[in-house]
C-alpha cells in the first residue's frame, strides 16, 4: 500500500506533523517488528508527542492489541475523512 500525497495533506494539516516525518516515521516502521509491543509503544509515544495528544495506557493498550492482531483497517484514507 503506497502513501498518498493526498493522505499525506489530510494528516498533515489534521495533525500539524510535517509530511516529512510522517515519512520518516513510516520507513522507521517500515524496518521495524511490529508484532514486537515495545516498538508499538514507542511509535504510539512518539506521535503522542509530534501531535500533542495524550494516549492514555488504556488506548495506548487497544492500539497494541489491534496491530498485533492485525486489526487495522485496509483503507486508512477513509479513517481520515
Amino acid at each position: 500500500m503506497g502513501i498518498t500525497d493526498s493522505l499525506l495533506n489530510k494528516v498533515e494539516k489534521k495533525t500539524n506533523v510535517s509530511k516529512q516525518t510522517i515519512l520518516d516515521l513510516a520507513s522507521r516502521l517500515k524496518d521495524g517488528d511490529l508484532k514486537n509491543e515495545n516498538t508499538i509503544r514507542g511509535v504510539i509515544e512518539e506521535l503522542s508527542k509530534l501531535t500533542g495528544k495524550e494516549v492514555t495506557k488504556e488506548q495506548s493498550d487497544k492500539i497494541v492489541k489491534a496491530v498485533i492482531g492485525d486489526q487495522i483497517p485496509n483503507n486508512l484514507e477513509s479513517m481520515m475523512d
